[in-house]
């Protein structure tokens, strides 16, 4: 087992969630990959998109329907900061995770999260479990409790 997975399966069970974790059998980089493996509709899939705070330095991270797109200038307002690119370096470095894999649970360092309204729409939504193949079913709000993420409008 990865130590991502790991990770992931690790503070899923300290939040006290026995949602276990489901490996496909192709790969879950992508929403569309993710929902196609998953069996549901693309914006039940939970998408982690990083972002670097430009004055803190910091991971800003939002949970987005997968149908859904992240406007920079909302994520902005609703971040309190400027909002930066966050490449691959600065995403494994400060989650622990290779881009295609960011679960939004068991980051290595805070993170500030914020979640898209649209994903309680759902009575279940999925999210990827720390790597390509590895994803979790939870209720939306569970993973907003979880994850500590505050609901904001922040897409396009």
């Amino acid at each position: 087992m990865s130590k991502s997975l790991a990770r992931v399966i690790a503070a899923l069970e300290s939040a006290g969630l026995a949602c276990g974790t489901l490996e496909m059998p192709g790969e879950t980089r992508t929403a569309r990959d993710a929902a196609r493996e998953a069996g549901c509709e693309i914006d039940q899939i939970a998408k982690s998109i990083v972002f670097r705070g430009e004055e803190s330095d910091s991971v800003v991270l939002f949970i987005t329907a997968g149908g859904n797109r992240v406007d920079g200038t909302k994520a902005s307002v609703a971040a309190g900061e400027r909002l930066g690119r966050a490449d691959a370096s600065f995403v494994r470095d400060k989650t622990g995770f290779a881009i295609g894999g960011v679960a939004p649970v068991g980051h290595l360092t805070p993170s500030h999260v914020f979640l898209d309204p649209k994903l309680l729409e759902f009575s279940v939504v999925y999210a990827a479990a720390g790597t390509p193949r590895h994803i979790f079913a939870v209720a939306p709000a569970q993973l907003a409790e979880i994850s500590g993420a505050m609901v904001a409008e922040f897409t396009t």
